[in-house]
């Protein structure tokens, strides 16, 4: 154990340590839940892919990278919103139809995605145990990464979008789609401003968890809409809510209406991604390179969230988590085989979580055991099906009034690392490399080898940006006293004397 610096002693509960009461125990690992829950169930919401898996992922992805820290480091994986993009497009890849004419998603596009990303915090972990990090700051230095992540938040901005003006519209007489919705973005909007009042305004617990309370009140205001379009006769221009996700399990009750067993039937909507047989079996294998393409450059962005997530809780423990125990090599290895677990069981990849590292530095406690004890309850809660099947019910337009945060958010957290970093704008070398990462990016340049309407390999939007962003960084030089883009004077010019 490292000697305690004066940051640790004002830790009211060190890593090591454990709470005194079992009912202090529970509480405290129930708030880790609470805290990444929402953020959590967001990424199966947005894609479709299955929530209960999702959940019970993020407490296994857990209980991996804690055995493969040593529990030296109390960190809380839960699926990531970095890969979103890469995700969309790979579950249109091998999509198919089965036998009784339901449109199957790439779910093994998805799997094969995550455990790639698996084996590239493999791969680095390895190398940075022999050789150091020197060789991943220079590849992916701020001004690279930054833009990076910027491009990945603003590319799901479409589907943010979609998702809070989406809602039920009358297409003619009798017949409903779905449409702008105004119901359905008023619902979205107090979502989002919910969000956004709880985080700037709220004090202890609120502040915690803004996305909790934010989705909350959308979903209270979509199921009061809903309840006065049934009582005004029917009215599905204000039915949000599809309460019978819900419902149905008494409805047609049976023994998974309380125990989700069929996360471990074959093809069963509800089952494990490792178990949908169907998507494996029509996965087109000569695909496998687009696959790859689609995920290996975000995992090195991710990386560097990585470091940044684990150099904050550090100087919140007062440890070095990277260079000292368990060290870089472990945090990533931990975090890497946990992402290609999750890859099987949901689709979705793990990653530290900001919000349990801001519970950890508000209440001050960082007993590891009580992360492991919150990853036990997240695998419990995810086989209770009223409480999965309740957040399934949760309307898209929700989801998308706090994604226009969420995203925004990730979109922002890229100009964070560049402020921080302190990356000088004036310089005209950080101008054209961020300048060919967004403009490729956000663009969406993808590159194509063979047929372009069939190709062998695609090379998506984002990777593109990334190889480009890097080719710039290491072709342009950095140059010692480099003039300004635009001469900014700090004083004022001193006035010519007047001529007499």
């Amino acid at each position: 154990m490292q000697n305690p610096t004066p940051n640790q002693k004002r830790m009211a509960l060190d890593v090591e340590e454990n709470p005194k009461k079992i009912s202090e125990w529970i509480l405290f690992a129930l708030q880790h839940v609470l805290a990444m829950l929402v953020a959590c169930i967001t990424v199966p919401l947005l894609t479709g892919l299955p929530v209960a898996a999702t959940i019970v992922s993020a407490g296994i992805g857990t209980l991996i990278y804690l055995f493969f820290t040593k529990k030296k480091s109390p960190v809380f994986l839960s699926s990531s919103f970095a890969y979103l993009s890469p995700m969309f497009s790979a579950l249109g890849v091998g999509a198919i139809y089965n036998a009784a004419g339901d449109a199957v998603p790439g779910y093994a596009a998805v799997a094969i995605g995550m455990i790639s990303v698996g084996l590239v915090y493999a791969i680095v972990a390895i190398v940075i145990k022999f050789v150091g990090t020197k060789w991943l700051n220079k590849l992916l230095p701020p001004i690279v990464v930054g833009p990076i992540i910027m491009v990945i938040g603003l590319s799901l901005s479409g589907s943010a979008i979609n998702n809070l003006v989406g809602g039920p519209v009358q297409v003619s007489e009798g017949v409903w789609g779905s449409g702008f919705n105004w119901i359905a973005v008023i619902c979205g909007l107090i979502a989002m401003v919910t969000v956004a009042l709880c985080s700037h305004y709220g004090k202890k617990m609120v502040a915690l968890i803004p996305f909790v309370i934010g989705m909350g009140a959308g979903y209270v205001a979509a199921a009061l809409f809903t309840v006065f379009g049934y009582y005004i006769g029917g009215n599905n221009y204000f039915h949000i809510i599809d309460f019978t996700k819900f419902t149905d399990i008494f409805t047609h009750f049976e023994f998974s209406s309380i125990f989700n067993y069929k996360m471990f039937v074959p093809n069963d909507g509800e089952s494990f991604i490792f178990l949908r047989l169907e998507s494996w079996a029509a996965f087109p294998w000569d695909k496998i390179g687009t696959v790859l393409l689609l995920f290996v450059p975000v995992a090195f962005v991710t990386i560097c969230e990585h470091v940044g997530d684990h150099e904050n809780l550090g100087n919140i423990l007062g440890r070095d988590l990277l260079n000292g125990e368990p060290g870089m090599h472990r945090t990533l290895l931990g975090d890497g085989i946990a992402t290609a677990a999750s890859g099987v069981l949901c689709g979705a990849a793990n990653t530290t979580y900001g919000e349990n590292v801001a519970v950890i530095g508000t209440t001050k406690i960082a007993s590891v055991n009580v992360v492991l004890l919150a990853a036990i309850f997240s695998i419990v809660f995810g086989f209770f099906t009223p409480f999965t099947k309740l957040l399934e019910t949760i309307p898209g337009c929700v989801t998308g009034g706090v994604s226009l945060i969420l995203y925004g958010f990730i979109a922002s957290s890229g100009v964070k690392m560049l402020l921080a970093e302190k990356i000088n704008f004036n310089e005209s070398r950080n101008i054209f490399i961020a300048s060919v990462i967004l403009v490729a990016g956000i663009g969406g340049l993808t590159f194509y080898f063979g047929n372009p309407n069939s190709p062998v390999i695609t090379i998506t939007s984002i990777a593109v940006a990334m190889i480009l962003g890097i080719l710039m960084n290491l072709i342009l030089k950095e140059k010692k006293n480099e003039a300004p883009v635009i001469e900014a004077s700090a004083e004022e010019p001193a006035e010519e004397p007047e001529q007499e």
